[in-house]
């Protein structure tokens, strides 16, 4: 974190994560627009109290439930994903066998090597994204998201979603995927439109998947997901956001 920040700052830990973001940006990990999007998740963290409600909760239950009856999932990852935590992603993704794959908006040269680095780093066993002669394109999806790994997104029948982008999540929907996204703004066509939406900082969200996913079996992932309603989800995410804010008044 910069050295200018004291850990006694009330917001030290949301401060050293946006260090971590602007550091990024200079490694090539994250798009200048990346910033932005930051900016934009905090202010909804904000909104949420910066903690983990029960809906979230729900929603990261669902969200192992469906990663773990999936024939062919995959975890796409970003700039923004990589440098926020790196860590928890990797080992998510080496314990459960579900492979990452790099998946881009602004491909800049320099970016993908960039994001592999790191996660190379931190043990990361299956990267999918990186090898042109597997590239295939999604018409559904016009951004240079379309450019996906044959074997990976490709294929999926789920896709981790993490951070938002809806015109992908509307594209992959529309291929028959199931999409689970981690988005802290519940309006935004990301949120709407996935299947699992997760009202949550990934920071906090990565880990409690993990942890469901390590718990669940096939009879308890069928019950959880004939259950789940991502509409109320969203009514419950908005609900309380009204509720927190008119009780700090």
């Amino acid at each position: 974190m910069g050295d200018d920040v004291p850990q006694t700052h009330p917001r030290a830990k949301s401060l050293e994560f946006r260090h971590r973001i602007i550091d990024g940006m200079h490694k090539k990990i994250v798009a200048e627009a990346g910033l932005i999007a930051h900016g934009r998740g905090e202010a909804f963290d904000y909104l949420i109290g910066e903690k983990t409600h029960e809906f979230s909760k729900k929603a990261c239950e669902a969200a192992a439930a469906s990663l773990y009856l999936a024939d062919n999932p995959v975890l796409s990852v970003n700039g923004n994903v990589t440098v926020l935590c790196p860590e928890e992603l990797v080992s998510f993704s080496n314990a459960s066998g579900i492979p990452l794959e790099i998946n881009l908006f602004y491909r800049k040269e320099g970016r993908l090597e960039a994001i592999t680095s790191v996660l190379l780093e931190y043990g990361a066993k299956t990267i999918l994204g990186i090898e042109e002669e597997y590239f295939e394109e999604i018409n559904e999806i016009s951004s240079q998201r379309r450019i996906v790994d044959r074997r990976g997104i490709g294929k999926a029948d789920v896709v981790f979603v993490p951070l938002e982008d809806g015109d992908r999540t509307e594209g992959l929907v529309r291929e028959g995927k199931t999409v689970i996204t981690v988005d802290l703004n519940p309006l935004s066509r990301t949120s709407i439109k996935a299947n699992i939406t997760i009202v949550d900082n990934i920071i906090r969200a990565l880990p409690l998947i993990h942890e469901f996913y390590e718990q669940m079996n096939e009879e308890n992932a069928r019950r959880i997901l004939a259950t789940y309603d991502n509409q109320e989800i969203i009514r419950l995410a908005l609900s309380t956001i009204s509720e927190f804010w008119q009780d700090m008044i």
